[in-house]
């Protein structure tokens, strides 16, 4: 029998059409009678030029497992899409663990969004849950860098070919990562692909939490998805009035759950949150941390005046607490994280 490999690569065939083919013998002859000639033709030409051989050769060369929608390993949490994938293109492996969160947010972030993405992707992966995202620069870079740093589980989903990785810049984040593309290699980055990438970070996840997004932001799709398909959406708040947090203010506006740290995702998702562990801390350094605990935010002369500690002092200690990840400078001003 021809491979329904290469009919799921013949331009003009979805899942319905490849569906309906399947029933048949995939014969040249059967696919125009069920399909029309204009697909017959094209898928003709397909099995002439060897499609389905030489991108299974592409894939293997290049460690990646082909999973078609005709086969039993094909996650069944994507076979209920409205439009699922013909074919996933898989490096790594798919997500085992049932808490699965997928945190997205805009590329241009606030240096405190990827500070504390960062943070929360990694406790979350201490607890066990798995993090997907879209492999994007700003918040989904940092949603897994953070899950990589907690030992944890995380997928990106991309929106090109496995060979054509956007953007180039997270290549060396991406090595580390299980990886998942619908497209064919040799794909490049399009805007209109990148939707298609979200539906799938949604599906895939047990909740969406959107971390920073305008009001026109990619990631308010990705959310859209996640309603559709009937998981939980949770959304960080902003300050009123700040555009770049207004997609995730107008979110918890219309019934998404508010999360101000770990615990709220964590309970989200239905875990109880592990004891906490403060912060080994000592000295002037303890001082420090109590004083920004205290004012939730502060300028390093509040700070100073706060504690009795040189001004100098203060921002050496400040600086040690963002190396430990403890705090986060925002405009000139300190937040504890």
């Amino acid at each position: 029998m021809p491979d329904p490999l290469a009919l799921a690569l013949t331009p003009g065939v979805g899942p319905k059409r490849l569906a309906l083919a399947l029933k048949t013998d995939l014969s040249p002859e059967a696919i125009v009678k069920t399909l029309g000639s204009e697909v017959g033709r094209a898928y003709h030409q397909a099995l002439r030029e060897g499609r389905a051989e030489r991108e299974r050769e592409k894939a293997q060369r290049m460690g990646l497992r082909l999973i078609g929608l005709w086969e039993e390993a094909y996650p069944e949490r994507l076979r209920h899409l409205d439009s699922p994938p013909t074919v996933l293109y898989l490096k790594g492996r798919l997500p085992e663990i049932p808490h699965n969160i997928g945190i997205v947010g805009t590329r241009r972030a606030s240096p405190w969004a990827i500070a504390w993405t960062q943070r929360v992707a990694r406790e979350l992966a201490e607890a066990g849950v798995g993090v997907i995202s879209g492999l994007a620069l700003g918040i989904d870079a940092a949603a897994h860098r953070g899950a990589l740093e907690g030992g944890g589980y995380t997928l990106g989903v991309l929106g090109s070919g496995m060979d054509r990785l956007y953007p180039p810049q997270n290549r060396t984040l991406a090595e580390q990562m299980h990886l998942l593309s619908e497209f064919p290699l040799g794909t490049p980055p399009q805007a209109g692909l990148f939707p298609r990438r979200n539906r799938i970070v949604a599906a895939l996840a047990k909740a969406v939490l959107v971390v920073e997004a305008g009001e026109k932001s990619g990631s308010l799709i990705t959310a859209r998805f996640a309603l559709e398909l009937g998981r939980d959406v949770l959304a960080v708040p902003g300050r009123p009035g700040d555009t770049a947090s207004l997609g995730c203010n107008r979110l918890i506006q219309d019934g998404a759950g508010l999360v101000m740290g770990t615990e709220d995702v964590l309970n989200a998702l239905g875990l109880r949150a592990p004891a906490a562990k403060p912060p080994s801390l000592q000295g002037p350094e303890a001082r420090v941390y109590r004083a920004l605990l205290e004012l939730s935010e502060a300028l390093p002369d509040d700070l100073a005046q706060a504690t009795g500690l040189p001004p100098s002092e203060v921002l050496s200690l400040l600086t040690l607490l963002e190396i430990k990840g403890l705090a986060q400078a925002n405009g000139g001003r300190y937040r504890p994280l």
